[in-house]
């Protein structure tokens, strides 16, 4: 997981929008990690040290910069150059493996044992499985609060939470401050109503070719489970644990990013819907 500091450092100084979601800045005289595409004044050199994933810069010690938002990061999640192993273990803590379990189980359903499991996770993410699945929780947690207008109840629970003391310790622990402070005065689209509708955006870095994958999708819509409307927005019905709902991917018409519109009546689903 060793990054090459000096390129690192001329990607941040000249905002290199092609690193972001690659790489994360950890400034250690205020102890926060940021985008390189953030517009804080760049850091001195002998102040930062570059991380790989926003889990690593997490588990380090670092908080989140309020100002570039890392849980928007285009490709946050996106582990490149994992092995088998981390990539299915990535998978099954994407769908709550250790939201219940311990990090031991988890490596017995992939067949290894938990050292070796944290041995991969360190040589591939920089960061334990625990870790990893912490900040994916927190990440998810505060992109909720500033998009959304969901209470705070139900954003605890949707980002898998096992209670809401749990969750606002470690918002307070992170950023100094409760979650309903992170919560902006005005809402980005300002049009979410709940926790059954919501629509959040997913960041991407350009090119990315949306009429080829729609046409793609098009093509092998299953009837009564997909659709195309208009070659413009894609729609898929989704179930699970008997519940039912829709999801809804379109690009943003103002920035690099698709909107992704989730109804589904089970608050605790969003995560894994995401």
């Amino acid at each position: 997981m060793e990054l090459d500091h000096e390129a690192c450092y001329r990607a941040l100084s000249t905002r290199d929008a092609r690193f972001d979601g690659r790489i994360f800045i950890a400034v250690r005289t205020t102890r926060i990690y940021c985008r390189p595409i953030c517009p804080a004044r760049t850091p001195k050199g002998e102040n930062v040290t570059f991380f790989a994933t926003a889990s690593a810069a997490q588990e380090a010690g670092y908080r989140p910069c309020l100002r570039c938002r890392p849980e928007s990061s285009p490709d946050l999640g996106a582990w490149r150059g994992t092995s088998n192993t981390v990539s299915r273990a990535l998978t099954l803590i994407g769908e709550g493996a250790l939201d219940g379990e311990a990090v031991d189980a988890l490596a017995e359903r992939l067949g290894i044992g938990e050292r070796q499991l944290r041995r991969l996770f360190r040589q591939h993410l920089g960061a334990s499985p625990i870790a990893v699945a912490q900040t994916r929780r927190v990440l998810f947690a505060k992109q909720l609060i500033v998009e959304t207008t969901m209470p705070m109840a139900e954003v605890a629970l949707a980002a898998g939470f096992n209670s809401i003391r749990r969750f606002n310790a470690t918002f307070q622990s992170l950023y100094q401050r409760p979650p309903r402070e992170l919560r902006r005065s005005k809402l980005i689209d300002g049009e979410q109503t709940g926790a059954e509708g919501i629509t959040l955006k997913l960041p991407y870095a350009p090119p990315y070719d949306w009429d080829a994958m729609i046409d793609f999708l098009g093509a092998r819509a299953i009837r009564g489970i997909e659709a195309v409307d208009n070659r413009w927005r894609y729609r898929r019905s989704i179930a699970l644990d008997g519940a039912q709902g829709v999801i809804g991917v379109e690009p943003d018409d103002r920035e690099p990013a698709l909107r992704v519109s989730i109804r589904f009546p089970q608050v605790s689903a969003l995560l894994i819907s995401a």
